[in-house]
């Protein structure tokens, strides 16, 4: 594979809030350390995301330390919010998953409302070495996740980002390219592969952390939506469904579990081991 190596590492404290670039992130049994531990739910206790709420791309979340979390958006006042006190839990449903979590303070609740202009609650993960198994189907028994899609972490690769924008380039929805690897919010981007050389990974290690490879990532309609803007268009969907369509899906990454724990680092050396 030559000397493939991680290029950027990707840790979104609130689910589908934009997210933060560190240079090195400590890797937990159910993720990077701060990733989606916060996510929002509406009044029926339906999680939210920018499937939703595309405005949601336009609101960021720094991790603070302790876990707290500073929101901000445009025409708001920033707010910082702290981890709650473990007071009792309430559900929060997750495509099939019902997750137990813990809501923030009302001054959370009313900010997020605000700016989305819809009735939302803040809910904190307090425990993810319990609170969600992986999907049995693709997990091992007591690998756990937090408030992502369904799996502790997401890669990519610069080589299928820049197929792919040859290939919309070629398209019928050529103006709307190329698109920024942050369309497909990943947690880990690898350089120096072969394009679409992901498909064929089952183990890897990042400097001194090994994952494996639970599956493919389905992609969904977030990933047409402007990471700056909120404005949605139809790439990279259009052209995934005419030449990434695995299973049904339209498949962009890979979704991993660690096997180890540490620290990765931007410039880590990424070996294949099966």
């Amino acid at each position: 594979m030559g000397n493939a190596e991680l290029l950027s590492i990707h840790v979104h404290p609130v689910k589908a809030f934009r997210g933060q670039s560190p240079r090195q992130a400590l890797v937990e049994p159910w993720g990077l350390a701060g990733d989606r531990r916060w996510a929002l739910i509406d009044d029926g206790g339906k999680v939210v995301t920018q499937r939703q709420q595309p405005r949601l791309a336009c609101a960021a979340a720094e991790l603070l330390p302790g876990g707290g979390v500073r929101l901000s958006a445009p025409g708001m006042e920033p707010l910082t919010v702290s981890v709650p006190q473990p007071v009792g839990t309430v559900s929060l449903q997750m495509f099939r998953d019902k997750v137990e979590g813990i809501l923030a303070d009302d001054a959370a609740h009313a900010w997020c409302s605000t700016y989305l202009g819809a009735d939302v609650r803040l809910l904190h993960m307090d425990d993810p070495a319990t609170r969600r198994p992986v999907d049995p189907e693709y997990g091992l028994p007591g690998e756990t996740v937090t408030f992502a899609d369904g799996y502790p972490l997401l890669v990519t690769s610069a080589a299928s980002l820049d197929a792919l924008n040859a290939l919309i380039a070629r398209g019928e929805h050529a103006a709307e390219g190329p698109l920024p690897m942050n369309r497909f919010r990943p947690n880990l981007v690898v350089g120096g592969t072969q394009a679409w050389a992901e498909d064929g990974w089952s183990r890897l290690t990042i400097g001194e952390v090994a994952f494996r490879v639970a599956k493919t990532c389905g992609r969904c309609v977030v990933t047409t939506t402007d990471q700056s803007t909120a404005e949605r268009g139809r790439e990279p969907l259009h052209t995934l469904g005419r030449h990434r369509r695995l299973d049904g899906k339209l498949v962009f990454g890979q979704n991993l579990v660690p096997l180890s724990g540490g620290t990765v680092r931007i410039g880590d050396p990424v070996a294949i081991v099966g």
